[in-house]
């Protein structure tokens, strides 16, 4: 279907340039038509082979529409980027760079409608109690509430849990409406008679000494088995896993960018994309400053100490919004709504992120980057990794200017402890595609944020 919509798309964007009355230069035509439908055989494959990349192929219910959604634009996205420097290599100079923007924006449009379509019908067929998977559980415990929750939650993945097995838990125990329908033993009895689909093993973590047993147990019968681990609030959503002569060994924590590779490309676009914006907004830098030194007493720029990448400290720039204020003061007060510190200016620059834009010098200068968790002051830094578990991971990368918990609202007077975890999904799951979506999505919701003040 991809391939169909991609040649179908194709097409679309040479009629939509050169015979329709969008654009124009309609008219102009200094390739042929044929010349440009040669390129199709080899554009098709490109695209399934990028989507394949993107993870858009692999079979997994419990996989989020936004996930795929992003998927598909990344692979468009990186599509385009990969047919524009193959023009400029061969020196096709004639074609119509439009109907190639114009393609790739359809193929990406239609894509994602052709799977809303999909998923509409399956969901429906498991309304009707189609498709579904029966899903037996071994263990009852937090993880087993946790996975029943999800599931209950998530009707569309097309599960059905037909019950528990458990040694501690008396027969007929239920959790919203799941049952506890006898002993672990009961496995041998259970599994030649009831059609399973899969078997998820959610034993408490004292009871991980029968975990060999019951593997081999479930295995006998052909079922798929899934391990939801006890301690699954401990290791990563994806966890990194090395092998040691046959030992495998699960990383605590995954850091893609502790890598050199990925880390040099992050830093490489880091340096072009502050140079663009510095060039691109220095006008709008310049009107600020000038509103700054006229409207209130003090410097044009605020530096303030925040901490970095392994926990090292810099100065960190900013348009002052503020009145001057004692340094001590200043160090260990937050920002709240209609705080009386912000001046009529900086009321304006806070609420539309203008404020941030001398950031892009410190990422220039290596100190920031343009997407990473949000960095913050020495003094609350101390008293949030007392109070809150995990903080400090977010100083294994640098900081940013925007970042995954500030797209979804995270900013300013709001949880630091629902910032934290968006932050951490942020750096176990970093790729380049997931920086490009939370810089897509800045433009649309972070900029102007309710949060901002």
């Amino acid at each position: 279907m991809d391939a169909a919509v991609t040649a179908l798309t194709y097409w679309l964007a040479w009629y939509l340039k050169f015979r329709s009355h969008l654009f124009s230069d309609h008219s102009i035509e200094s390739v042929p038509y044929r010349v440009y439908m040669t390129a199709l055989p080899f554009i098709i494959p490109v695209m399934l082979i990028l989507y394949w990349a993107c993870n858009l192929y692999a079979v997994n219910r419990m996989k989020g529409r936004r996930v795929e959604i992003g998927n598909v634009i990344t692979a468009n996205i990186i599509g385009y980027l990969v047919f524009i420097v193959a023009l400029f290599t061969m020196h096709l100079d004639d074609w119509s760079r439009t109907m190639i923007f114009v393609f790739f924006v359809c193929n990406a449009a239609a894509d994602i409608a052709v799977r809303f379509g999909i998923w509409g019908i399956v969901k429906r067929m498991r309304r009707h109690g189609r498709f579904m998977k029966n899903v037996l559980l071994v263990g009852y415990g937090r993880a087993a509430e946790e996975y029943i929750d999800r599931v209950l939650a998530n009707p569309q993945w097309g599960y059905n849990i037909r019950g528990i097995l458990d040694d501690r838990a008396e027969a007929g125990t239920e959790y919203k409406g799941i049952r506890v329908l006898g002993r672990i033993d009961n496995l041998m009895i259970i599994l030649p008679e009831n059609h399973l689909d899969e078997i998820t093993i959610t034993l408490g973590l004292s009871e991980y000494y029968r975990l060999e047993a019951i593997v081999a147990l479930c295995e006998k019968s052909g079922v798929h088995t899934k391990l939801v681990p006890d301690y699954y609030n401990i290791i990563p959503t994806r966890p990194y896993t090395e092998d040691i002569l046959g030992l495998p060994v699960i990383n605590i924590r995954y850091v893609p960018l502790s890598n050199a590779f990925p880390a040099m490309i992050k830093r490489l676009l880091d340096i072009i994309g502050s140079l663009v914006c510095i060039a691109v907004f220095s006008p709008l830098m310049l009107l600020f400053a000038i509103l700054i030194r006229t409207t209130s007493p003090g410097p044009v720029i605020f530096r303030q100490e925040r901490v970095g990448l392994h926990n090292k400290p810099f100065m960190m720039y900013k348009f002052r919004s503020m009145v001057v204020q004692d340094n001590r003061s200043e160090k260990r007060k937050w920002t709240t709504r209609d705080d009386p510190r912000v001046t009529r200016v900086g009321r304006f620059m806070r609420k539309t992120s203008i404020d941030e834009l001398p950031q892009l010098f410190n990422v220039l200068k290596g100190d920031m980057s343009l997407v990473g968790p949000r960095p913050e002051r020495p003094y609350f830094v101390e008293k949030f990794q007392e109070e809150i578990p995990r903080y400090m991971v977010k100083h294994q990368v640098r900081p940013g200017m925007t970042g995954w918990a500030q797209v979804h609202g995270y900013r300013g007077d709001t949880s630091i402890r629902k910032r934290i975890d968006y932050d951490l999904y942020y750096i176990e799951n970093w790729t380049l595609g997931l920086d490009v979506k939370i810089l897509f999505l800045t433009v649309f919701r972070g900029f102007v944020n309710k949060n901002a003040y």
